[in-house]
Protein backbone atom coordinates (compact mmCIF):
# COMPACT_ATOMS: atom_id res chain seq x y z
CA UNK A 1 0.00 0.00 0.00
CA UNK A 2 1.27 3.46 -0.80
CA UNK A 3 2.10 5.81 2.03
CA UNK A 4 -0.33 8.49 0.89
CA UNK A 5 -3.24 6.04 0.76
CA UNK A 6 -2.31 4.77 4.22
CA UNK A 7 -2.31 8.32 5.59
CA UNK A 8 -5.64 9.07 3.91
CA UNK A 9 -7.17 5.87 5.27
CA UNK A 10 -6.03 6.75 8.79
CA UNK A 11 -7.50 10.25 8.40
CA UNK A 12 -10.80 8.87 7.10
CA UNK A 13 -11.00 6.26 9.85
CA UNK A 14 -10.13 8.71 12.64
CA UNK A 15 -12.60 11.34 11.45
CA UNK A 16 -15.35 8.74 11.00
CA UNK A 17 -14.81 7.42 14.52
CA UNK A 18 -14.76 10.99 15.85
CA UNK A 19 -18.00 11.74 13.98
CA UNK A 20 -19.84 8.98 15.81
CA UNK A 21 -18.25 9.34 19.25
CA UNK A 22 -18.04 13.10 19.89
CA UNK A 23 -20.72 14.63 22.10
CA UNK A 24 -21.04 18.01 20.36
CA UNK A 25 -23.18 17.71 17.22
CA UNK A 26 -21.41 20.56 15.42
CA UNK A 27 -18.08 18.75 15.87
CA UNK A 28 -19.70 15.52 14.64
CA UNK A 29 -20.87 17.19 11.42
CA UNK A 30 -17.46 18.81 10.88
CA UNK A 31 -15.74 15.44 11.34
CA UNK A 32 -18.20 13.96 8.84
CA UNK A 33 -17.17 16.68 6.35
CA UNK A 34 -13.50 15.74 6.92
CA UNK A 35 -14.41 12.11 6.22
CA UNK A 36 -16.10 13.12 2.96
CA UNK A 37 -13.05 15.23 1.99
CA UNK A 38 -10.74 12.29 2.69
CA UNK A 39 -12.84 10.06 0.45
CA UNK A 40 -12.66 12.67 -2.30
CA UNK A 41 -8.86 12.71 -1.92
CA UNK A 42 -8.79 8.91 -2.27
CA UNK A 43 -10.88 9.15 -5.44
CA UNK A 44 -8.48 11.77 -6.81
CA UNK A 45 -5.51 9.55 -5.95
CA UNK A 46 -7.12 6.63 -7.76
CA UNK A 47 -7.73 8.72 -10.89
CA UNK A 48 -11.51 9.09 -10.62
CA UNK A 49 -11.70 12.87 -10.90
CA UNK A 50 -15.41 13.08 -11.69
CA UNK A 51 -16.37 11.00 -8.66
CA UNK A 52 -14.04 13.08 -6.48
CA UNK A 53 -15.56 16.37 -7.63
CA UNK A 54 -19.06 14.93 -7.26
CA UNK A 55 -18.12 13.87 -3.73
CA UNK A 56 -17.03 17.41 -2.91
CA UNK A 57 -20.06 19.07 -4.48
CA UNK A 58 -22.77 16.71 -3.27
CA UNK A 59 -21.57 15.42 0.07
CA UNK A 60 -19.45 18.27 1.39
CA UNK A 61 -21.20 21.11 -0.41
CA UNK A 62 -24.75 19.93 0.15
CA UNK A 63 -25.19 17.15 2.70
CA UNK A 64 -22.63 18.23 5.31
CA UNK A 65 -23.54 21.92 5.03
CA UNK A 66 -27.27 21.12 5.25
CA UNK A 67 -26.64 18.97 8.32
CA UNK A 68 -24.60 21.79 9.85
CA UNK A 69 -27.41 24.28 9.18
CA UNK A 70 -29.96 21.92 10.74
CA UNK A 71 -27.83 21.50 13.86
CA UNK A 72 -27.23 25.23 14.17
CA UNK A 73 -30.83 26.23 13.42
CA UNK A 74 -32.38 23.78 15.85
CA UNK A 75 -29.94 24.86 18.55
CA UNK A 76 -29.19 21.34 19.74
CA UNK A 77 -25.58 21.40 20.73
CA UNK A 78 -25.03 18.27 22.75
CA UNK A 79 -26.27 14.72 22.65
CA UNK A 80 -28.32 13.60 25.65
CA UNK A 81 -26.31 12.39 28.60
CA UNK A 82 -26.19 8.62 28.25
CA UNK A 83 -23.66 6.13 29.42
CA UNK A 84 -21.01 5.46 26.81
CA UNK A 85 -20.99 1.70 27.28
CA UNK A 86 -24.15 -0.36 27.65
CA UNK A 87 -25.44 -3.75 26.63
CA UNK A 88 -27.85 -2.12 24.16
CA UNK A 89 -24.90 -0.95 22.06
CA UNK A 90 -23.45 -4.45 21.67
CA UNK A 91 -26.05 -5.67 19.15
CA UNK A 92 -25.39 -2.90 16.57
CA UNK A 93 -21.65 -3.36 17.04
CA UNK A 94 -22.01 -7.09 16.44
CA UNK A 95 -24.03 -6.47 13.27
CA UNK A 96 -21.41 -3.97 12.05
CA UNK A 97 -18.66 -6.50 12.75
CA UNK A 98 -20.49 -9.22 10.82
CA UNK A 99 -21.12 -6.93 7.85
CA UNK A 100 -17.48 -5.82 7.84
CA UNK A 101 -16.29 -9.42 8.04
CA UNK A 102 -18.54 -10.42 5.16
CA UNK A 103 -17.42 -7.51 2.97
CA UNK A 104 -13.74 -8.06 3.80
CA UNK A 105 -14.07 -11.77 3.01
CA UNK A 106 -15.77 -11.01 -0.31
CA UNK A 107 -13.07 -8.50 -1.23
CA UNK A 108 -10.29 -10.90 -0.20
CA UNK A 109 -11.66 -13.78 -2.25
CA UNK A 110 -12.51 -11.63 -5.27
CA UNK A 111 -10.95 -12.52 -8.60
CA UNK A 112 -10.22 -8.81 -9.18
CA UNK A 113 -7.95 -8.55 -6.14
CA UNK A 114 -4.72 -9.41 -7.94
CA UNK A 115 -5.73 -7.90 -11.25
CA UNK A 116 -3.49 -5.17 -12.59
CA UNK A 117 -5.71 -4.27 -15.53
CA UNK A 118 -6.76 -0.68 -15.72
CA UNK A 119 -9.77 0.30 -17.74
CA UNK A 120 -9.24 3.67 -19.38
CA UNK A 121 -12.10 6.08 -18.94
CA UNK A 122 -13.81 6.49 -22.27
CA UNK A 123 -16.17 9.16 -20.96
CA UNK A 124 -14.75 12.58 -20.27
CA UNK A 125 -16.09 15.13 -17.84
CA UNK A 126 -17.09 17.40 -20.70
CA UNK A 127 -19.33 14.65 -22.08
CA UNK A 128 -21.01 14.18 -18.71
CA UNK A 129 -21.66 17.92 -18.47
CA UNK A 130 -23.18 18.02 -21.95
CA UNK A 131 -25.48 15.11 -21.10
CA UNK A 132 -26.56 16.73 -17.83
CA UNK A 133 -27.39 20.01 -19.54
CA UNK A 134 -29.20 18.44 -22.49
CA UNK A 135 -30.89 15.11 -21.82
CA UNK A 136 -31.08 15.32 -18.03
CA UNK A 137 -31.78 19.02 -17.48
CA UNK A 138 -35.33 18.46 -16.18
CA UNK A 139 -34.34 15.92 -13.46
CA UNK A 140 -31.45 18.20 -12.51
CA UNK A 141 -33.79 21.18 -12.06
CA UNK A 142 -36.32 19.08 -10.12
CA UNK A 143 -33.52 17.93 -7.81
CA UNK A 144 -32.47 21.54 -7.24
CA UNK A 145 -36.05 22.53 -6.38
CA UNK A 146 -36.39 19.55 -4.04
CA UNK A 147 -33.20 20.48 -2.15
CA UNK A 148 -34.33 24.11 -1.94
CA UNK A 149 -37.73 23.05 -0.57
CA UNK A 150 -36.01 20.83 2.00
CA UNK A 151 -33.81 23.72 3.16
CA UNK A 152 -36.81 26.08 3.42
CA UNK A 153 -38.75 23.42 5.32
CA UNK A 154 -35.86 22.95 7.74
CA UNK A 155 -35.71 26.72 8.33
CA UNK A 156 -39.46 26.90 8.95
CA UNK A 157 -39.33 23.99 11.40
CA UNK A 158 -36.44 25.59 13.24
CA UNK A 159 -38.18 28.92 13.78
CA UNK A 160 -39.27 29.64 17.31
CA UNK A 161 -42.67 31.10 18.08
CA UNK A 162 -42.87 34.39 19.89
CA UNK A 163 -43.84 34.03 23.55
CA UNK A 164 -47.25 35.33 24.65
CA UNK A 165 -45.87 36.99 27.74
CA UNK A 166 -43.10 39.54 28.03
CA UNK A 167 -40.98 39.51 31.19
CA UNK A 168 -40.13 42.73 32.97
CA UNK A 169 -36.59 43.26 34.25
CA UNK A 170 -37.86 43.02 37.87
CA UNK A 171 -39.12 39.46 37.28
CA UNK A 172 -42.87 40.13 37.00
CA UNK A 173 -44.56 39.12 33.84
CA UNK A 174 -46.99 41.25 31.93
CA UNK A 175 -49.07 40.76 28.86
CA UNK A 176 -48.04 42.50 25.65
CA UNK A 177 -50.03 45.61 24.74
CA UNK A 178 -53.31 44.94 23.00
CA UNK A 179 -53.48 45.51 19.30
CA UNK A 180 -55.90 48.23 18.15
CA UNK A 181 -58.84 47.07 16.05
Amino acid sequence: MNLDLAILSLLIGASAVAAITLRDLVHCVLCLAVTFAGLAAVYLRLGAEFIAFSQVLVYIGAVAILALFVVLLTRTGEIENQSRFSLQKLAPLAVCGLVFTGLAGAAWSSSLRGSQESVAASIRLRDVGRELMSAYVLPLEVLGLLLTAALIGAAILAQTEEPNEVENPNGASSHPPAKPH
